[in-house]
């Protein structure tokens, strides 16, 4: 009993731990960037501002066009997670449902995929962009996201799929649906929280991304808001913190929101009591 209270009390303590070491940077975010620069320049620093001001977030709007990269890292992430999604929700049935090898080595190139690093990747697509005459082009940007974000979104459903009965289509089969319409009227429904927490996953990848836009994109109209962050540290080195912290974030807020408003779907059962054993 003594042997499980502590080892319990030890678990605890881990997840404390864990979620302090995850918080901490985002919080001194939060402190940094409602600290005037008097106090951002403090040999003492300070978890809460003394005097908090708005000024860096008036000064980052100033200085840097927030909005449009804004908006153009939400096309890009919106465009990327839905198609993403229309693409691997039938392959994923696929390779669910179609036991076999070129299942299993499809699979395994999905695994073996996520490998690559991104440098291995951006001269082929680069090439492959400029003969379409998408280089500096959210369109661009958004093939390469897709590109990018499909095998994991295809490993992601490929076990949702799975988790569906299958006598739930075999009893679709008995009354006469095909296999499309028994993707679109009867698994597809019992997917939805696999299909959100996949578009999630895939819009959160596109909004973070740095690597892709900074190459593909070049002129400041048609930049995303991670590139745009980074025009607030000079040609020095020197990074101007407090409209730097503020524009960091309000460029986080967008993946909190839309995770906190769509938990509750992804972690639902939406499947219990689909058949009954």
């Amino acid at each position: 009993m003594r042997t499980s209270t502590t080892a319990r009390v030890g678990q605890y303590a881990a997840l404390l731990a864990y979620l302090v070491f995850l918080a901490f940077p985002f919080l001194w975010l939060i402190s940094t960037a409602f600290k005037p620069p008097r106090e951002l320049g403090s040999l003492h620093p300070t978890w809460i501002p003394e005097n908090p001001t708005l000024d860096n977030f008036r000064q980052a709007f100033d200085e840097q066009p927030l909005l449009h990269a804004a908006l153009n890292s939400l096309l890009a992430a919106l465009g990327a997670a839905v198609i993403a999604v229309v693409i691997a929700t039938p392959m994923a049935y696929v390779m669910a449902r179609r036991r076999g090898r070129l299942s299993r080595a499809a699979t395994g190139w999905v695994v073996v995929s996520q490998a690559f690093p991104f440098v291995l990747l951006i001269i082929p697509l680069f090439l492959v962009l400029k003969n379409l005459g998408l280089i500096n082009s959210v369109p661009g940007l958004v093939m390469v996201y897709v590109v990018w974000s499909l095998p994991f979104a295809l490993w992601m459903l490929a076990g949702y799929v799975r988790a569906v009965p299958a006598e739930l289509e075999e009893a679709a089969a008995v009354d006469g649906a095909g296999r499309l319409r028994t993707l679109v009227s009867v698994t597809a429904p019992l997917l939805a929280p696999g299909i959100v927490a996949t578009a999630l996953f895939a819009f959160i990848t596109a909004w973070n991304e740095f690597f892709f836009a900074l190459v593909l994109l070049k002129t400041p109209e048609k930049q995303t808001l991670p590139v745009i962050l980074t025009h607030f540290i000079g040609a020095e080195g020197v990074a101007d913190l407090g409209p730097l912290a503020a524009a960091a974030f309000l460029a986080t807020l967008p993946s909190l929101v839309i995770f906190a408003l769509i938990q509750r779907r992804i972690t639902g059962g939406m499947l219990a009591g689909a058949v009954k054993s």
